[in-house]
């Protein structure tokens, strides 16, 4: 059975730091890439960044360069997202996607909410 759970998540104070991970079992994880995607209440899903399948190479959303960072561990089957310099702007439910070819799946989302 495949499955992506993602943990994380919380309450964090803008400037702060959080650090998101996305615990893969039940596919060959080395041959997916893997991505974050958030949605805040009203918005349509947006890409945040994404990690090729060996960890060769990331892309990010122009919002959260500099600031974020997508890193993987194969060996572990997890992909991590390393929040920093948070602002209000990011509180949104963030999920895990996983992708090869025309088979992707995805988590169920952890909330992420940055506010004093």
């Amino acid at each position: 059975q495949v499955q992506l759970v993602e943990s994380g998540g919380g309450l964090v104070q803008p400037g702060g730091s959080l650090r998101l991970s996305c615990a893969a079992s039940g596919f060959t994880f080395s041959y997916y890439a893997m991505s974050w995607y958030r949605q805040a209440p009203g918005k349509e899903r947006e890409l945040v960044a994404r990690i090729t399948s060996s960890g060769g190479s990331t892309n990010y959303a122009d919002s959260v360069k500099g600031r974020f960072t997508i890193s993987r561990d194969n060996a572990n089957n997890t992909a991590y997202l390393q929040m920093n310099s948070l602002r209000p702007e990011d509180t949104a439910v963030y999920y895990c996607n996983a992708r090869w070819g025309v088979r992707a799946y995805w988590g169920q989302g952890t909330q992420v909410t940055v506010s004093s």
